[in-house]
């Protein structure tokens, strides 16, 4: 496996825009798979290829096609050529093949069938084109489509909670045009107008009643307002499209309290949470952990990719737009207490990293892309912050040895 340090698009002189990062943060490593000779990496090359071809966007359920992310996530944590095929076989039969989109899309109306996922062939067909006509420079293309501001898209970045996100990051670490021309027409079929309108001018005059530059303080009132009690009998994907569609008032209130004054720390912070959201709220007697949360964790590791390579202008607008996710997902799932200590008080009894990557490819769960990909996120931000309390390793230690499936799930959700 090859991995170079690759530069931003705005370096690369497809933006015009200040040298002044708002989140300075290096680029990640990206890992040249398409020119691997080893047998892993060309596996992993050959079967991406293979989902591109044959499997559509989106899954028997209409959820996004996640195949692409487990095999990145195992391919990065040492899954070797078998294990990469095994993955593949098992998992492609809940995916739905191909079908032809009832027209093609085209420049001149493409913004017109925003939204509508039977035309998720239509869109990589459009994107692909447009890759062909920029000289299969899919980094213009995504920055064309995906990172100005007179286009809808970086709009639907968030969309089916962080999915095109997610997809966007793998493409930049895996330095994929495949992946980024899926991402795109991921973010145009599941694009819609919520997240707009909640930073619209409908509501941008509306202040919150309070400000806070921690997000962990931001979510002890949340847990503390009377407002939100008794507002969903159980957790689930339906609680939130009650509260982005209908009930989005005290859910704005909270989301605009963070006040960011130092991003980088701020965005530290916003990891630290993530990671506690998921192994700090667990049940111990069950072993089940918060699909929701897992999910939450994963587009936190995007945001962490994808905030080096996009203009400066997008990069304090999407992490707001992690966290007014961040924050619903919170509220719908009932506002758990996060237990700090379960995770700092946690005895590795002598597991590190290379026993977590271990576990991730080879044991039990190394077929569920939530289980893979959360390893890999809590493992890449403690390299990117530094883990000299072990808070990340713990975190994932605790999480592999006591995981014994999900709880909550995304079926008929399309917000």
């Amino acid at each position: 496996m090859f991995t170079v340090r690759w530069p931003s698009l705005r370096s690369l002189g497809l933006f015009s825009s200040s040298p002044t990062q708002a989140i300075d943060l290096p680029p990640v490593n990206v890992h040249e798979t398409e020119t691997a000779q080893d047998k892993p990496g060309r596996a992993f090359k050959h079967l991406l290829k293979l989902n591109h071809v044959e499997n559509s966007l989106f899954d028997c359920r209409n959820f996004p096609n996640q195949l692409t992310h487990l095999l990145s996530s195992s391919f990065l944590q040492g899954a070797d050529a078998d294990n990469l095929g095994r993955i593949y076989e098992k998992q492609v039969s809940d995916l739905v093949k191909w079908k032809e989109s009832p027209a093609e899309i085209t420049p001149l109306d493409w913004r017109g069938h925003l939204g509508c996922r039977r035309f998720d062939r239509a869109f990589v067909d459009f994107f692909e084109d447009e890759m062909v006509n920029l000289s299969y420079n899919w980094k213009e293309v995504v920055a064309e489509y995906m990172f100005t501001d007179k286009e809808p898209m970086f709009d639907s970045i968030m969309a089916s909670l962080g999915l095109p996100l997610i997809h966007l990051a793998y493409a930049f670490e895996m330095d994929s045009r495949e992946i980024a021309m899926e991402a795109l027409g991921l973010a145009a079929a599941c694009h819609n107008d919520i997240y707009k309108s909640l930073e619209g001018p409908k509501h941008s005059k509306n202040k919150a009643t309070y400000e806070s530059k921690s997000l962990f303080a931001i979510l002890d009132l949340v847990r503390e307002d009377e407002e939100l009690d008794g507002l969903f009998p159980t957790p689930g994907s339906d609680n939130l499209d009650t509260l982005f569609v209908s009930r989005n008032a005290v859910l704005l209130n909270h989301w605009k309290a963070w006040k960011i004054e130092n991003p980088v720390e701020q965005f530290r912070e916003s990891q630290e949470l993530a990671a506690a959201l998921l192994v700090g709220t667990a049940v111990d007697s069950t072993g089940h952990y918060d699909l929701f949360f897992a999910l939450n964790l994963a587009t936190s590791h995007a945001v962490r990719v994808v905030l080096p390579f996009i203009p400066p202008q997008f990069q304090i607008s999407l992490l707001q737009k992690w966290w007014l996710i961040c924050i619903g997902i919170y509220i719908a799932q009932l506002r758990p207490e996060i237990k700090m200590d379960q995770i700092r008080n946690y005895d590795l009894n002598g597991k590190d990293w290379a026993w977590v990557a271990e576990k991730a490819v080879n044991g039990e769960f190394s077929s569920d892309v939530y289980f893979v990909r959360t390893t890999r996120a809590l493992k890449e931000i403690a390299s990117t912050w530094g883990d000299s309390d072990s808070f990340f390793l713990k975190a994932a230690v605790r999480f592999v040895t006591e995981f014994k499936g999900w709880r909550g799930n995304f079926i008929g959700y399309e917000l």
